[in-house]
């Protein structure tokens, strides 16, 4: 009776397992979808990039893009320096 018992747990133990690996494969093929979908979707042609940068107005656009990071940048470090010196502080 109690082998019944252990063969009855090794059985759904191995049932787990397989599906286990079922939903890892699953969720493997699907990142590997999700990953890759923006490669397909780059065939297309970018009329809009292509008319800013006729323009010029692509480095306006860069341009603001840098002063928003350089400004960034410059609080993380002038946060970081305070936070330091509180922490020296106390």
């Amino acid at each position: 009776m109690d082998t019944h018992i252990e063969n009855s747990f090794h059985i759904t133990e191995r049932k787990k397992d397989d599906a286990m690996r079922i939903s890892r494969k699953i969720i493997m093929m699907l990142a590997t979808v999700l990953i890759f979908l923006p490669v397909f979707a780059q065939d297309k042609k970018t009329e809009m990039a292509d008319l800013m940068r006729e323009n010029g107005r692509i480095y306006v656009v860069v341009a603001v893009v840098l002063t928003i990071l350089i400004r960034l940048i410059l609080y993380l470090v002038r946060l970081d320096k305070k936070i330091s010196k509180v922490e020296k502080e106390n």
